[in-house]
């Protein structure tokens, strides 16, 4: 589809704040604060809130030259992996994730990165953050390496059950999403489901394809995709319920595993495959780093008013350096601008939907 009217322009910020929670994941407060200086390195005007024990993260300062200018917020609370969100919501407000919620609800930064409990961090940013105007329902985005370039996939949980209209708002995220951080003008965006004809799939699915068929956005539709097909990079944003999306995630994550397995297990079968290994190195360690998560890292909550990133609780220091690689792209890029242009032109250009594609799918069938 061809995009609507003009639309003011975007002014990028030029000297992005992100609050960071020190104290979320895995890795350590250690980790976390090396890949702050690694991201500090990478975008020189970028500054930090770190959210933590201040005794802890000052000691540590000291091998991280490139965080001296960075605020330090101090808590010794922490949200647990285990804990549930409600326990989170009544909990939370004051540990390392809650501080660097409020940070970017009261202004002081314009995102916030954390590798902590999932849900926790949803409920937490939700409840402080609101849905922007226009959004029902906030959706869970992240990459996904395909054979060709990283498409973007969502919702990856946060909703596990979807109408048509939650879809379009989520293609239209998924879209502005495409274009901030993998800068393409028009992203080719398609409707998981199982299969390719218009007449397959839920109600939710179809009505959702019938409205984006006919929208003014800057996005190029392209129907469904199948579930095999997602690897093959051919659409740019793939959208789905949250259900869905998250098996869909993890299969490929697993299948990605299979294979660097698989492989592993065959090069050592004997001395022949041993030296093929020693000749195919080099490819098998771009395979290796093409699949691996940690350069794929940072999920975002899209549809709040203010950016939340979650970093993969494994992830490690680059990897922690990408999900903040991934706040900053969507600082500089006003994404949230984005998706309220997107959706304001939608609904100022609302296609009008018929019922002949529900009309007859009831004689063909959902098979």
């Amino acid at each position: 589809m061809t995009s609507g009217a003009s639309t003011p322009a975007i002014i990028p910020v030029t000297a992005p704040v992100i609050a960071l929670d020190v104290m979320g994941g895995d890795a350590g407060l250690a980790d976390v604060m090396a890949a702050a200086d690694v991201a500090s390195e990478r975008y020189p005007r970028l500054r930090f809130r770190l959210h933590g024990p201040e005794a802890r993260i000052k000691a540590e300062l000291a091998r991280c030259p490139r965080l001296s200018t960075a605020t330090i917020v101090h808590t010794d609370e922490v949200v647990l992996g285990t804990d549930k969100p409600s326990q989170a919501l009544r909990r939370g407000r004051t540990s390392s994730m809650g501080m660097a919620i409020d940070s970017v609800k009261q202004g002081a930064a314009h995102a916030a990165v954390s590798a902590g409990n999932t849900g926790a961090l949803m409920a937490m940013s939700l409840f402080a953050l609101r849905t922007m105007p226009g959004i029902d329902r906030p959706a869970l985005a992240a990459l996904l390496p395909t054979l060709k370039n990283d498409s973007v996939v969502l919702d990856l949980g946060a909703n596990t059950e979807c109408d048509a209209e939650n879809l379009v708002q989520f293609a239209v995220m998924g879209a502005a999403f495409a274009r901030t951080v993998l800068g393409l003008e028009k992203p080719r965006v398609a409707l998981l489901n199982i299969g390719e004809e218009e007449l397959k799939g839920t109600d939710e699915i179809r009505d959702a394809a019938a409205l984006l068929r006919g929208a003014a956005l800057p996005m190029t539709f392209e129907g469904f995709v199948e579930g095999d097909k997602i690897g093959q990079g051919n659409v740019d944003v793939i959208v789905t319920d949250g259900f869905s999306g998250n098996i869909a995630l993890k299969t490929a994550e697993g299948t990605g595993k299979l294979v660097v397995g698989l492989l592993t297990r065959a090069f050592q079968s004997s001395w022949l495959t041993q030296l093929g290994y020693l000749l195919s190195r080099g490819a098998l360690r771009a395979l290796r780093a093409h699949l691996d998560p940690n350069a794929h890292n940072g999920a975002v909550f899209l549809g709040l008013n203010g950016i939340i990133v979650k970093s993969h609780g494994s992830a490690n220091v680059l990897g922690i350096a990408n999900a903040i690689g991934v706040a900053h792209d969507l600082i500089v890029g006003n994404v949230g601008d984005r998706i309220l242009q997107d959706l304001a032109n939608f609904q100022a250009h609302r296609p009008a939907v018929a019922d002949d594609a529900a009309d007859a799918a009831e004689t063909v069938g959902k098979a």
